[in-house]
């Protein structure tokens, strides 16, 4: 392992022998505000989302995220996974999609949440280009059911 810009830097072979390995996000609380700019970007007022008198009266109790606001939220936890291993010189790194999204429980506002990363496979695709599956588990502080398990697939490019 290699240390880089404070970030620890695993190599190839030992990324590829992390597979089977799972990572834990620190708490992030998912804030009325982030939930308001995401509407404004999708375009999605829903009032479940973005009008706390109205969701209070449905069985929410309360407005809640975006079911892609919350998968959108995987960049972000994983930023707060401490130690998390990077693969050496990457030059860019690019979603390539998912296999499975399934949303289960809503987030509600001022909930805070983590990520779990479980590394599912690692290989290469063509020489210098890496495909990386993950399965990706949102969890709710204080539930028992995880808000999001998706299954997702990036690829990074040294």
């Amino acid at each position: 392992m290699v240390e880089g810009n404070g970030v620890a830097e695993v190599t190839l072979a030992e990324m590829q022998a992390r597979v089977g390995s799972e990572t834990v996000s620190d708490w992030v609380e998912v804030t009325q505000a982030m939930i308001d700019l995401f509407a404004d970007a999708t375009g999605d007022h829903q009032f479940i989302h973005v009008d706390p008198v109205a969701a209070a009266a449905t069985p929410f109790g309360g407005t809640i995220a975006h079911g892609f606001l919350t998968l959108s939220l995987m960049p972000l936890l994983a930023s707060k996974v401490p130690d998390a291993p990077r693969l050496a010189g990457v030059r860019m790194g690019v979603n390539y999609g998912g296999n499975k999204v399934r949303f289960l429980t809503p987030v509600r506002a001022g909930s805070r949440v983590r990520g779990r990363f479980l590394l599912l496979a690692f290989e290469e695709k063509r020489p210098g280009q890496f495909q990386q599956t993950t399965q990706f588990i949102v969890e709710i502080e204080g539930q028992d059911k995880p808000a999001l398990i998706a299954e997702w697939i990036s690829q990074a490019f040294v």
